[in-house]
């Protein structure tokens, strides 16, 4: 049996670089449960310093910044970088998960929304045990497709088949053992992204799995409008449901 390769080693740096547009406008958010968890007890987040790392197009940033907090945006990718759009105390700089460039105990907060397993584990903790404070945080989120929704089974199994089962789109959110890390606590909450069928098909394409061009992304977007004309509601959407899983642990 093959062994399935790790996802760092898979080209995460370059991926998303065709994909950037539809990221920025059709993935989904999250939680506003999900963003308290993660500050709990962290203080005033007016004086709270995060790296939100693997920041994509700025999602997860702005929504740290909303609530007070200044943010490092650290994102490897220059395509996903020129789709952010200057935001209340976000900074974004080009780095990577390994080597943010950022000052010994710096920050307050690590993040890392959707993005933690495109990065070479080892070498990821180190760095952030090494630019948390004493006092800081890391949490580690990802936004998964609820299987136990039927509309939702099947537009994952629809992405299943273009993607020709790439090892992407059943990567696990499970935390590999580490020394500078330990007793991570995970939390769960719900999310609805409702889609009408341009948004529908737009996070497809935002998949670093799905091909760009080719039969297979013609079949599956007619697969998507059948799908999307059998489950629209009277206000022309349909609903993704996801289930959030927030990991967090002390420095």
């Amino acid at each position: 049996m093959t062994e399935t390769p790790p996802l760092h080693t898979l080209d995460p740096l370059n991926r998303f670089s065709d994909r950037a547009t539809d990221y920025q406008k059709y993935r989904p958010s999250y939680p506003t449960a999900a963003i308290d968890k993660i500050l709990s007890n962290l203080g005033d987040p007016t004086q709270l310093i995060a790296a939100d790392i693997g920041a994509g197009t700025g999602i997860s940033a702005r929504l740290l910044s909303d609530r007070g907090l200044f943010v490092w945006g650290i994102e490897p990718n220059t395509a996903m970088s020129a789709q952010t759009e200057p935001y209340p105390r976000v900074e974004f700089r080009q780095a990577t998960a390994e080597n943010t460039g950022l000052p010994d105990q710096s920050v307050n907060l690590v993040t890392c929304f959707q993005s933690f397993h495109w990065f070479e584990p080892e070498r990821t903790f180190q760095e952030f045990r090494r630019i948390l404070k004493p006092s800081g945080r890391l949490a580690l989120v990802w936004n998964t497709r609820d299987r136990s929704d039927p509309f939702t089974q099947e537009y994952g199994e629809l992405l299943r088949q273009a993607s020709n089962k790439h090892p992407a789109i059943d990567r696990m959110e499970t935390l590999p053992e580490n020394s500078d890390f330990s007793a991570f606590e995970e939390h769960r909450f719900t999310l609805e992204h409702a889609l009408d069928l341009p948004a529908l098909i737009g996070n497809a394409k935002s998949r670093s799995y799905v091909p760009s061009s080719g039969e297979l992304l013609e079949r599956l977007l007619q697969n998507l409008e059948a799908l999307y004309h059998r489950n629209a509601d009277a206000q022309g959407l349909v609903y993704v449901k996801y289930q959030t899983k927030v990991f967090i642990a002390g420095a």
